[in-house]
């Protein structure tokens, strides 16, 4: 599972939720299998772009399950996990229930902890399933070098390093000591800023929340960050990427939001995100289309 996510682009579907703001079950499959019918090595269900924080540990399994179905097999599914250990044990349990290929263990609720409790946090998480666990450095759980050689020498299912820090030492380091012991995903905020410079560290791939509404542009970059054509690269980081995360940086809790937007635009709406998230302006919205039309010009006739 863990090859063959590092062997492409990974993505996370956006969670629908209908007018009462309950999950949308035959909308998001929906989603799921347009977003399959596109080059993809791995679909992360419930992670923070599918609002891992606003759903409920059966919520969770809920959705997962749906995702589990649809992708029937053809590319591993990813289930988010998080908060406090035992419910992220209780949410790793459900997540296997439903038929996933592995977790991705978000920071612990709220609380900060020393390197000890997060170790003995991760590897809790580990023993609680045999699922394949990838470990999400970001926010109020960043393990170091040494505790991570500690948590992979004592839990083979741990096999998968995300980085949301941006600790270019640290991730040298870790990538360093580690080698191929582990599968490196980028996931920073608007991934594609920080490929090139990333994939040199041995970080091969990273999960685009833009693949939501524009796939096909998603994985031309990728490939072009892959080829390591740079002028192409920068040229879309000019284009759309640094214009939209300018966008995005506006309002608080505004990445998964503008993601929302992005498929309202091109007529694949998912619903309101969940508060205390809170959705984008109508001018903002309006300022999304147009950067939208100007890498995909049909996609807005399209969703009309």
């Amino acid at each position: 599972m863990a090859k063959t996510l590092g062997g492409g682009l990974l993505s996370f579907p956006v969670t629908h939720f209908d007018a009462s703001g309950g999950f949308d079950e035959g909308p998001y499959r929906e989603h799921c299998a347009w977003m399959l019918g596109h080059e993809l090595t791995g679909l992360f269900a419930a992670g923070g772009t599918g609002e891992f924080f606003s759903l409920t540990p059966g919520e969770v399994e809920t959705v997962v399950g749906a995702a589990v179905k649809e992708a029937a097999g053809r590319l591993p599914v990813i289930s988010g996990c998080g908060y406090g250990t035992a419910i992220a044990c209780d949410i790793a349990r459900g997540a296997e229930r439903a038929g996933a290929d592995g977790l991705l263990l978000l920071p612990p609720y709220l609380v900060g902890a020393k390197q000890e409790g997060l170790a003995a946090h991760i590897e809790a998480v580990c023993r609680a399933t045999g699922l394949g666990v990838i470990v999400y450095n970001r926010d109020n759980a960043v393990v170091n070098d040494d505790t991570l050689a500690w948590l992979c020498d004592r839990n083979p299912n741990l096999v998968g390093y995300k980085d949301g820090v941006g600790d270019i030492e640290l991730m040298t380091r870790i990538y360093a000591r580690m080698g191929d012991r582990l599968t490196y995903i980028g996931g920073l905020p608007t991934a594609e800023t920080f490929a090139v410079p990333y994939l040199t560290m041995g970080v091969t791939t990273y999960s685009s929340a833009i693949f939501n509404f524009l796939p096909e542009w998603a994985l031309a970059f990728y490939k072009a960050v892959r080829a390591d054509d740079r002028a192409e690269v920068l040229a879309q980081l000019k284009a759309f990427v640094l214009p939209y995360i300018a966008l995005r940086n506006r309002g608080a809790g505004y990445a998964v939001s503008i993601v929302k937007a992005g498929c309202r635009i091109v007529g694949r709406d998912a619903g309101a995100v969940r508060t205390p998230l809170t959705d984008m302006t109508p001018a903002e919205h309006d300022e999304l289309a147009q950067l939208i039309a100007r890498v995909r010009p049909g996609a807005l006739a399209a969703a009309a």
